[in-house]
């Protein structure tokens, strides 16, 4: 039962995967691989951006502000996520990210496929779920 049962705490789980704390990068057979969804914390600093933009995307995502303030960047246009629980869902299309203030989110994301992840050095602050910086308008 215990391979079957994971208890965690995404601000302490999500700093050693970028933020991620389930998908298909996580080891199987453990109960957070999956083939089927993304999950992330990410906890971002004031300026943090996507390193790139993403292209290519097949993926449907939801972004989930917990905290802060923070600009999802699509291509006809850049949503403000700014109250506790505003969201953006999407489908198949690019994006980018930036946070304005300190901020917390929650994405997630299916199928969990490889291939988006943004080569580079891990972020220098342990307290970082993730800071993979990118463009923005």
């Amino acid at each position: 039962m215990e391979d079957q049962i994971y208890v965690g705490n995404a601000a302490v789980d999500a700093p050693a995967d970028r933020g991620w704390i389930l998908g298909h990068f996580k080891p199987a057979p453990g109960v957070r691989h999956s083939d089927d969804v993304e999950i992330k914390w990410g906890i971002y600093a004031p300026g943090d951006q996507r390193a790139q933009w993403v292209t290519g995307e097949r993926r449907t995502a939801v972004i989930i502000l917990i905290s802060g303030r923070f600009w999802v960047d699509l291509p006809e246009r850049s949503v403000l996520l700014a109250r506790q629980g505003d969201y953006v869902v999407f489908h198949g299309i690019g994006h980018s990210w930036r946070a304005e203030e300190e901020s917390v989110v929650m994405s997630v994301r299916w199928p969990s496929v490889p291939g988006y992840a943004v080569p580079g050095p891990q972020p220098p602050r342990a307290a970082r779920a993730d800071r993979p910086p990118g463009p923005g308008p």
